[in-house]
């Protein structure tokens, strides 16, 4: 999945932003995954931009108050 950019984040609605949420949240758990069980990661750099572009999602719904 690409990785967006904060501008791009915050012209999504709150629906959109719990929908990409949980798909980027099901892809870290697949990433974390290959990773323990000894594979190589498809990018070295995409677990971290994965984690961030979580945290970036979850600052967005605090800040709107949706955080349920």
């Amino acid at each position: 999945m690409a990785i967006k950019k904060t501008h791009e984040l915050r012209e999504m609605g709150k629906e959109e932003l719990k929908e990409q949420l949980d798909q980027l949240q099901n892809e870290l758990a697949r990433e974390k995954a290959s990773v323990e069980s000894g594979t190589q990661p498809d990018s070295p750099g995409g677990i971290k931009e994965l984690r961030r572009t979580i945290a970036r999602i979850k600052t967005i719904l605090n800040e709107r108050g949706a955080n349920e």
